[in-house]
């Protein structure tokens, strides 16, 4: 019994009551408590990611601005018409050593006097397409070139570049992994269209110190970092040069890059939550990334937790005693009255309340003891009743059951009538469909005599263009067989002009051997001469090697005139050939003309046939309209029937049903006045 009252005492209104004042007061205040916290740490984050995002953005700026000095450094480069000289120079193979020393040396001097007059260099190259050692140029103190597949593959994209610059991560040993520090290299292509052979790479290759230099002043929380990310979301730049060349495991996404906010919260490798700050470059394809971690900005935020904690305990002890209170005024009053009220449940009407309080508990206690008596009063009157209900109901029972037979009866012959309108229904429905489908086919042949119509249209419009671009093809034919007759002309008059070139070069050859003689006996006569003689001596030698150079120009001018003859008789040649080809073309283009006439006339009679099939189309739809409007007035008058029956067998079988149940409900009335009158029996009046 205690166990009884313990468990009614847990679900009393009091206890309720007090549960849910105390859990409504220290769920508002935790609610309340933690919504500050949070809301502190979010407003401090967004104002640091704010002032983060600006100092970030300030630091790009400064790498833009140094990435574009070196920029303009090497357009100078890849404008300077000295250098471009000096260049072609060295791969002139007609140059003598001296001139080729003296353009490398230029080329070294201008190279060295740039690194020299910066200091975040490490060093400036111009490397031979071929990577040959011996063929490129250094600055001083720069190391030796190596050509691996991996140095090949970062020269192929300079190449593909075509002449704009490209930015290479920074790497630990350099461009050519040969330093013992790591640098950032920028690689551009000198092109040369006229000289293709004289074209270099061009290597800055700027300190790893630079870069970090120029983001010293940049500083996010406590233990932030500082990256430069490319594309693929590789490291470019960090503060430790063993991650270099490795994915970061934070990343900015391409749809990051397009929002106006450049911050975001995300996990490192380890899962602390991280405030990122990034920047686009302008001049490298490279993002600029500062994270830090979360806490180093909200640990102040902290102490609001504390405080939380200490007004949820307070208000804890507050809603207890509040509680209680309420449990004394309301739940030890309510507990009385539901004890009297499961007294009176076990049938004991006797029992009343004494509250004395004028508040609703006093007036529920009023109120209860006046339904007592109430219910007492009804008591003994449903005793009576019940005697009258039970002869009544043994009454209504005979009735009906004779009511239910016949309904019987009725419902089932309204069923047969229901079902073979049901089957005419269906006939009719079916016909309807039959009808309306025939009407759909008839549609969709029309549509498509329209369409074949339209594209007989189209063909003989195709027709008549083949026609008038067969007339244009055979008049353009015919001028370019007058054409190809100018050619022969013209090939006719540049042999001849050929054989009187030949004639000009006879004379000329014979004066050039003549002079050639001269030379040779004016140094004879001069080195009879003796000493008087040296000066002619000379001039003897200088004109012998002009007509050397006479002769060779000659024999040039010649070989070159026997080509372009040989060229002018296989022109000749060429166009003789060409010309029965013309003919035969134009022959057919005029047949194909002909062709086109007749796919014309043939369309145009085609068009007449479809005209005709459309005419007896119309009057086929014209009928099945007819027929559908019958068959859907069948079908309309054959729906009622069969509603109206169904409407009938319905309205049968309800009766039918009400009956069974008009039944039911008498022999279960004459139960329930039965035990009505057993039930009165344990009231304590």
């Amino acid at each position: 019994m205690r166990g009884s009252r313990s468990y009614l005492h847990f679900r009393s209104v009091g206890m309720k009551l007090f549960v849910i004042l105390f859990c409504t007061i220290v769920i508002l205040s935790s609610v309340l408590g933690l919504t500050s916290y949070y809301t502190a740490k979010g407003i401090i984050t967004d104002e640091v990611a704010a002032a983060s995002s600006q100092s970030i953005v300030q630091a790009a700026d400064k790498l833009d601005f140094l990435f574009a000095e070196y920029e303009a450094l090497s357009r100078q480069f890849a404008v300077d018409s000295v250098l471009k000289a000096d260049i072609e120079m060295v791969n002139n193979s007609a140059a003598g050593t001296v001139k080729k020393t003296a353009a490398e040396d230029r080329i070294r001097r201008k190279l060295d006097s740039v690194k020299g007059s910066d200091e975040r260099l490490l060093g400036i190259r111009l490397v031979s397409k071929s990577l040959v050692e011996a063929e490129s140029y250094k600055s001083a103190g720069t190391i030796s070139l190596r050509s691996d597949e991996a140095i090949m593959d970062r020269m192929k994209q300079i190449v593909d570049a075509k002449g704009n610059p490209v930015w290479f991560p920074v790497r630990p040993k350099g461009f050519f992994d040969a330093y013992n520090e790591p640098s950032l290299t920028m690689g551009r292509l000198l092109r040369n269209i006229q000289h293709p052979e004289a074209e270099y790479y061009m290597l800055i290759e700027i300190k790893g110190k630079a870069l970090t230099d120029v983001l010293s002043n940049l500083h996010i929380g406590l233990g932030g970092e500082i990256r430069i990310l490319n594309p693929e979301g590789t490291i470019v730049y960090g503060a430790d040069n063993a991650l270099l060349g490795q994915i970061s495991s934070i990343k900015v996404d391409p749809e990051q890059l397009k929002k106006k906010n450049h911050s975001f919260t995300a996990p490192d490798d380890r899962g602390d939550a991280q405030l990122v700050v990034y920047q686009s470059l302008k001049t490298a394809k490279w993002t600029m990334m500062g994270y830090a971690p979360v806490n180093d900005f909200t640990h102040s935020a902290s102490k609001l937790l504390y405080i939380t904690l200490l007004v949820v305990l307070a208000a804890a002890l507050i809603a207890a005693l509040i509680g209680y209170f309420l449990m004394r005024l309301i739940g030890r009053p309510l507990g009385k009255l539901a004890g009297l009220m499961e007294e009176g449940q076990k049938g004991n009407l006797q029992v009343r309340t004494h509250f004395k309080s004028q508040d609703e508990i006093g007036r529920l206690g009023i109120s209860f003891n006046k339904m007592m008596e109430q219910i007492a009063l009804l008591a003994g009157q449903s005793g009576m009743s019940a005697n009258e209900v039970l002869a009544t109901s043994e009454q209504l029972v005979a009735a009906s059951s004779t009511t239910s037979l016949h309904a019987r009866e009725v419902a089932t012959a309204t069923g047969d009538i229901a079902l073979g309108a049901t089957s005419l229904a269906e006939e009719a429905e079916k016909s309807n469909r039959n009808v309306e489908t025939m009407g759909l086919k008839m549609n969709d042949v029309a549509e498509i005599n329209t369409m074949m119509d339209a594209s007989a249209g189209k063909v003989i419009g195709v027709s008549n263009q083949g026609s008038e671009l067969m007339k244009q093809l055979v008049e353009k034919s015919e001028s370019s067989v007058g054409m190809m007759n100018l050619i022969v002309q013209n090939a006719d008059k540049l042999r001849q002009s050929t054989h009187l070139i030949r004639s000009i070069l006879t004379p000329m050859i014979a004066v050039n051997k003549q002079t050639n003689i001269l030379a040779l006996n004016a140094s004879i006569e001069a080195v009879r001469a003796g000493v008087a003689g040296r000066g002619f001596i000379v001039i003897a030698d200088e004109i012998r090697q002009l007509a050397n150079q006479s002769s060779e120009s000659i024999h040039l001018v010649s070989r070159i005139t026997d080509e372009i003859g040989l060229d002018i008789e296989n022109t000749v040649k060429v166009v003789n050939e060409a010309a029965p080809l013309f003919q035969e073309q134009i022959t057919s283009v005029r047949e194909s003309s002909s062709i086109f006439e007749s796919v014309k006339q043939e369309m145009e009679d085609f068009i007449g046939h479809i005209g005709q099939s459309s005419l007896s189309i119309a009057e086929l739809l014209h009928f099945q309209r007819q027929l559908g409007e019958s068959m859907a007035s069948v079908s309309a008058v054959v729906e009622e029937t069969s509603a109206a029956t169904q409407e009938v067998a319905s309205m049968s079988s309800q009766q039918f049903i009400v009956s069974e149940e008009l039944v039911a409900l008498s022999a279960k009335l004459e139960g329930l006045a039965e035990s009505l009158k057993e039930s009165l029996v344990s009231f304590n009046v």
